[in-house]
Formats: C-alpha cells, sequence, structure tokens
C-alpha cells in the first residue's frame, strides 16, 4: 500500500514578511506568515515550511518569533530551518514550535552537523534541504549543490550529496531545483526521479510549480512522496483542496482534510 502523497506550501520569511522571487532573485512581499499559515491550515495542507532567507543577516530572534507565531496557527506538522548552524540553534527552533528542522549550508561545511542533530531529534525530525542547479546535461545529467541561498556553488554532485546526506542520518529531502525556482515551468522531473529513486527516504519536490498537472506529473514520473509550492498558493491562483480532488480523480493517493 502506498503513503498518501503530501501537499506541502512553503513560506520564505525576510524578517516578518513571506517574501517569493524567482531563481532565488527579485523577491517581492507575499504577506504575514501567521496569517497565510492559518489559511493553509484550514484549507488542507498536509505540513508546512518556513524558511528564514535572511539568516545570514543574523535576523534569529525575528525568525523565532516568526515560528511561534505560526506554530500558534497549525495543527499540522512545521518544519523550519535558515541559519541552523549548531544543536543550539536547532534546539531554539524546536522550542519555538517546529516540529521538524532543515539544514542546507551547515550541513555542507560540516556534515556531522546531521548526524548529531538526527541523535539529539531523532531522523524523522532532520530534513536535508538541496538546491541544485543543472551543470551537465545529456544522457548521464549531473546536478551541482548551491549553498547559501543559492548563491554559491558547494562542488558536490546532488544525488551522491542526498546518498550521503541519508546515510549520516537524514530522515528526509528537501529538493529544490533552482533552475525552476518562481518559474511556474513545472518541476524538474528528471532531477525529482534520479533523487527520489536512489535514496530511501521521503523526497519532497520544490520549485517550479503552477498548474495541478505540475504536482501529477512529480508524483507519477517524478516518484516524488511531497510537493512544495509558494507562489501559486501565495497568490490564491490555485487552492490546495482544488489541487487534492485533481488528484484524487487521477488516483494518486492524497490527504483529504476532515
Amino acid at each position: 500500500m502506498s503513503l498518501a502523497r503530501r501537499i506541502i506550501p512553503c513560506l520564505d520569511t525576510d524578517g516578518d514578511r513571506v517574501v517569493k522571487g524567482v531563481n532565488f532573485v527579485g523577491l517581492r512581499d507575499a504577506g504575514d506568515p501567521a496569517e497565510l499559515a492559518a489559511r493553509y491550515d484550514s484549507e488542507g495542507a498536509d505540513e508546512l515550511v518556513v524558511l528564514d532567507i535572511a539568516a545570514s543577516r543574523d535576523r534569529r530572534p525575528t525568525f523565532l518569533e516568526t515560528i511561534r507565531r505560526v506554530a500558534a496557527e497549525l495543527a499540522i506538522p512545521l518544519t523550519a530551518g535558515g541559519g541552523i548552524r549548531t544543536l543550539g540553534d536547532a534546539r531554539s527552533v524546536v522550542r519555538a514550535g517546529a516540529d521538524k528542522i532543515t539544514i542546507n549550508t551547515a550541513a555542507v561545511e560540516r556534515p556531522q552537523l546531521i548526524s548529531e542533530l538526527s541523535a539529539e531529534f531523532g531522523s524523522q525530525a532532520v530534513v536535508l534541504a538541496i538546491d541544485a542547479t543543472l551543470e551537465l546535461a545529456g544522457a548521464e545529467p549531473r546536478w551541482d549543490v548551491r549553498v547559501r541561498g543559492g548563491r554559491d556553488p558547494a562542488h558536490l554532485d546532488a544525488l551522491s550529496w542526498a546518498q550521503q546526506g541519508v546515510e549520516l542520518g537524514a530522515g528526509e529531502i528537501l529538493l529544490t531545483s533552482m533552475d525552476r525556482d518562481g518559474t511556474q515551468g513545472g518541476y524538474d522531473i528528471t532531477l525529482t526521479s534520479v533523487i527520489s529513486r536512489r535514496v530511501s527516504v521521503p523526497v519532497i519536490a520544490s520549485g517550479g510549480a503552477k498548474t495541478p498537472e505540475h504536482f501529477a506529473q512529480v508524483f507519477s514520473e517524478g516518484a516524488a512522496d511531497a510537493a512544495l509550492a509558494a507562489s501559486i498558493f501565495h497568490d490564491g491562483s490555485q487552492s490546495i483542496r482544488g489541487l487534492k480532488q485533481f488528484l484524487a480523480a487521477r488516483n494518486i493517493e492524497v490527504r483529504f482534510p476532515c
């Protein structure tokens, strides 16, 4: 029996506001995080992700308050990340109300952090975020990992890094195609499929969603366990309930809201 596919809205925050851009740049204001969280909870979202894209500017106190405000509106799991570099950072985020933590740059710089977090919170609470961009096309495509909000190359193969992260204790992969992020041109099916079929933990596809067909494709062809999106939900161009009804009609098992 297959597990139900999850629909996950994402809130990228800069200070106390939600922002959204294209290919990680050109950010625009998208609303209040607590208000959006309450809306998505009522619409039937399965989980919510909140990412602090301003962590490098040391806005940790602002982010923790945002997590508290968001968590107070939710009856669904909350994943939070951005700037988590130590066990202490992770503890603060969990105390603020997160059920899972996600790490990216700090894990690349010190992979043992994944094992430390897994030992502390359990692998089910550790999400390894991978921002990937196509480096080599062709019969054997290769994607490079990017860090620091997508600004810098890590010179790591995304597939190899995903496999290593799972070995170290990551219980889930949040896989973002930087090439598709914010474009609304559809998920990178090839990237998602390559990694989903080669790791033993759930993979959340991210980057490029616009239509219900994009979600159906990333679940059926991309083998994703969950699909994350932002703009189409923030702007109201796609409802979560309507999306789930579309997927169910195509025999893709989803969790319906009560």
